[in-house]
């Protein structure tokens, strides 16, 4: 039975697990709040991978008060050995008393935790706050459910939809206030993607640079379809993990690969297609790698395509209090319309002002 007080524990539990977002993947963040009496007597967020889950870090911050305790974890606890125990059997162990669970794990070799709780004597609770907590690890659950990840596409623009002047430059179109923004969602990100055209336009790092202290960055992605990546190209010149998606023949890759001597860790994957990546094969790869975020900063042709393909998930667009006028290059390159019926219809989650920008965040409209 539900109680007055489980959504506010529930609310700071999920604020734990907003915390670490982007770095505990590719396991989801999880938050966990142990309450006795009236009083939180342990809680926890789950740590990078090989760490404590979140309800491990909770109990060990309560020691004994964890007997007779409430547990509020925002998804359900795992009853699978892998990198670490049963969170399940811990929580058993322990004494709890009673689990409130945000929802269920939809990971099908992790499941079954709540079966054990409620087989062990435990009071069960399930779906407090569960859109909050699904919306925190969208990714993790896209990826689990339909095998790709959750990709959201970063936009700049002038405030007439342009994103770089007709030679293509376009830096700075936004204030720096949007682009310290724009770090924070990378860094929450597992895999940041952008195209050749990007590379060779900006030769952009594709990083996380903020003040703070750093987590693992997150993998670069580049869609190549004829390895034109330049070895000199400054996201191969900084350390970490690169992958190039290409439909070059293997003996081509072979030979791209011998040229490479580089600080990153470089790994050309051949996808399906011919003379442009098949997309969808694209993100499919990247759900393999056990990406659950994507975090998209690409020209018009790539987030044209990725549209076109339904492979947006999210759109998240600065716009800028200038004009560029209409010689300028747009958003996305989209075949042209016959009618406003064959338009993408969008629907606004979010408008705020980010320093002197505004920041709009959308999703491509479900019929």
């Amino acid at each position: 039975m539900r109680r007055a007080e489980d959504h506010g524990y529930m609310a700071r539990a999920l604020r734990l697990s907003e915390r670490v977002l982007g770095a505990t993947a590719p396991n989801p963040a999880v938050g966990c709040v142990l309450v006795r009496d009236g009083r939180i007597v342990g809680e926890g967020a789950t740590q990078p991978p090989g760490g404590p889950h979140a309800e491990i870090v909770a109990l060990r911050a309560a020691g004994a008060d964890a007997r007779g305790a409430t547990a509020y974890v925002t998804l359900e606890p795992c009853d699978h050995t892998g990198r670490t125990g049963p969170c399940s059997r811990a929580l058993i162990g322990a004494g709890v008393a009673r689990v409130v669970c945000a929802v269920l794990d939809p990971n099908p070799i992790a499941g079954s935790g709540l079966e054990r709780l409620r087989a062990a004597g435990i009071d069960v609770d399930v779906g407090v706050l569960e859109a909050a907590a699904r919306n925190v690890n969208r990714g993790f659950f896209a990826r689990m459910t339909r095998g790709r990840p959750w990709l959201r596409s970063k936009l700049a623009a002038s405030l007439d939809g342009r994103t770089a002047l007709a030679n293509g430059k376009s830096q700075w179109i936004t204030g720096p206030d949007a682009r310290t923004d724009v770090q924070r969602f990378r860094a929450r990100a597992g895999a940041i993607l952008t195209g050749i055209g990007t590379v060779l336009a900006d030769d952009p790092r594709l990083t996380v640079r903020l003040d703070e202290p750093q987590r693992k960055q997150p993998l670069r992605a580049i869609v190549d379809a004829k390895l034109a990546t330049p070895p000199t190209a400054q996201t191969l010149r900084l350390p970490g993990d690169v992958v190039i998606f290409t439909t070059a023949p293997e003996d081509a890759v072979a030979a791209y690969a011998a040229r490479l001597d580089t600080p990153a860790r470089v790994q050309v994957l051949r996808v399906a297609g011919e003379a442009r990546c098949d997309l969808v094969d694209v993100v499919k790869r990247l759900a393999a790698l056990e990406i659950n975020d994507v975090w998209v900063e690409a020209g018009p042709v790539l987030n044209g395509a990725l549209l076109a393909h339904g492979l947006i998930d999210e759109l998240v667009l600065y716009l800028a209090p200038h004009v560029l006028g209409d010689t300028a290059r747009g958003l996305f390159s989209l075949p042209p319309l016959e009618s406003l019926d064959e338009r993408v219809r969008l629907a606004i989650d979010d408008v705020r002002r980010v320093g002197d920008d505004l920041r709009i965040i959308a999703r491509p409209f479900a019929e």
